[in-house]
């Protein structure tokens, strides 16, 4: 009693990492993005006890939990960041990214500034910067929370960012091109230096805005083989080894990015993946430092991935890196998903063995989609595709089953379970811990243990509309979140 009272009298309650007992009183919470949940609403957020598996609280009051103030259309994506007690939610209906505050179980804001709808988007974890490409604008648009200000940096197709997980660097691709891009923020030197318009810009750069006196710069990464005459220290040259690029991932400890061509998912020849420092391309001021490598350099840097890489996951010195490979069955050309183990130490892909095969197939899914790829409990990773029913598994074992969800055990190497078709696989959330996963498949809630791959009974946490995305909100750090 004595320490009920003091609890009460602090008014506040916290839990692990010092974090704040939020309203609902949950502390083990997934969060769904749920798209058009009645007449009224095109969007909302719904909130559901992970830990008994249920929607309401004890004894059924409340009938349910969810994020209050969220108004956004047709939300397909949750941006999490646990560490900041943050979410950030993008709804495709109307191109609103808002701001989620896991403490107040509200809505904190939403960011302006965008230009059209997104195709892509990510904000920085301490909030300063937002990147959107915006492929129907033809712009990638920086938006700077910190200062103020907004830019919309003209780039023709893309359709892609890929952001640090530091916050230091962006990458943005376009669609069906060999070339990927970088934002620099500009000193007071550098604005005055490039205000006469694209005849005093650096060679390699895309667009600086507002041309008057711009304060950013998109430069296409290119290859540093020649000095720039008028601007030492900047280069130009040949395009970087890339084949239809689409994704960058990061390093543990975020000095390098590990670049993703999707090759024939994609339309062009060959899938791989290209080591580059990212130190060039730091975008913060004062901070960036060294060169682009030369294009010899990134020859040597660029690894083959036959089985397709348009999506991966780094732990530590190994990288899951997810494709689709061209196959021919029964006459005609499909995909079929494959994932791939790389020891990034030395930079190879991991040997196959008869009891691990490397490559090793899962789930098929659409060639260059974003497929979502997570770590979980009982050293599972967990794979998510789009589009499976185009791929071989359909066409060649259709009613056999097959599906858009993966299991693999990181231990031992292996596929341990492929989901029955059930729809789209377009959410996963580690729930660490309890041993359980939540998905998003075919617009509905299900949850699997991480033991075995059983189903886990989901009536109670089943929502009215559709559910595309999930996020664990009390996870312990920021890597829980399959959208970086």
């Amino acid at each position: 009693m004595a320490a009920a009272a003091a609890l009460a009298g602090c008014g506040s309650t916290t839990y692990f990492d010092g974090r704040v007992l939020p309203p609902s009183g949950l502390i083990n919470r997934v969060l769904i993005a749920i798209q058009n949940p009645g007449v009224l609403s095109k969007g909302a957020l719904q909130i559901v006890d992970a830990f008994y598996d249920e929607r309401s609280g004890y004894n059924g009051s409340p009938a349910s939990f969810s994020v209050s103030g969220y108004s956004g259309a047709i939300p397909i994506s949750i941006q999490s960041m646990p560490e900041e007690q943050t979410g950030a939610v993008y709804g495709f209906g109307d191109g609103s990214f808002t701001l989620v505050s896991y403490a107040q179980e509200r809505t904190n804001g939403s960011v302006s500034g965008l230009n059209g709808l997104s195709s892509s988007i990510f904000i920085t974890r301490n909030q300063s910067y937002v990147f959107a490409a915006s492929q129907a604008a033809h712009v990638l648009t920086v938006v700077n929370q910190a200062k103020g200000g907004s830019y919309a940096l003209g780039l023709p197709g893309v359709y892609r960012v890929s952001v640090n997980p530091g916050g230091s660097v962006a990458l943005a691709f376009v669609q069906n091109s060999n070339y990927a891009y970088y934002p620099v923020q500009l000193t007071t030197a550098q604005s005055v230096a490039y205000s006469g318009g694209p005849a005093t810009w650096p060679k390699a750069a895309v667009d600086c805005e507002p041309q008057n006196a711009p304060g950013w710069c998109l430069f296409q990464m290119q290859s540093p083989d020649s000095p720039d005459p008028k601007y030492p220290g900047l280069y130009y040259g040949a395009p970087l080894a890339f084949d239809r690029p689409v994704k960058a991932v990061f390093s543990s400890d975020g000095s390098t990015a590990y670049i993703l061509s999707c090759g024939p998912e994609c339309g062009g020849t060959t899938s791989s993946y290209t080591r580059v420092a990212i130190a060039p391309m730091i975008f913060l001021l004062g901070q960036a430092s060294g060169l682009l490598p030369t294009t010899s350099a990134l020859a040597s840097a660029t690894v083959p991935i036959p089985g397709g890489a348009s999506n991966a996951l780094v732990d530590s010195s190994t990288m899951y890196v997810v494709g689709q490979e061209l196959q021919l069955v029964q006459g005609q050309t499909l995909f079929g998903g494959n994932l791939t183990v790389v020891n990034l130490s030395t930079n190879t892909v991991v040997p196959s063995t008869s009891s691990a095969p490397n490559p090793v197939s899962i789930s098929d899914g659409q060639p260059g989609a974003a497929s979502r790829i997570l770590e979980a409990d009982d050293n599972t990773l967990w794979i998510a595709m789009t589009g499976c029913t185009a791929g071989v598994r359909y066409a060649t074992d259709a009613p056999g089953g097959y599906g858009c969800l993966t299991m693999y055990n990181t231990s031992t190497n292996t596929v341990t379970m492929l989901e029955p078709y059930i729809g789209d696989a377009t959410g996963i959330a580690a729930v660490t811990g309890l041993h359980k996963i939540y998905t998003a498949e075919g617009g509905q809630v299900y949850i699997y243990s991480t033991k075995d791959g059983s189903s886990i009974d989901n009536q109670y946490v089943t929502v009215t509309g559709t559910a595309y995305d999930v996020a664990y909100m009390d996870a312990i750090t920021d890597t829980n979140n399959t959208v970086y």
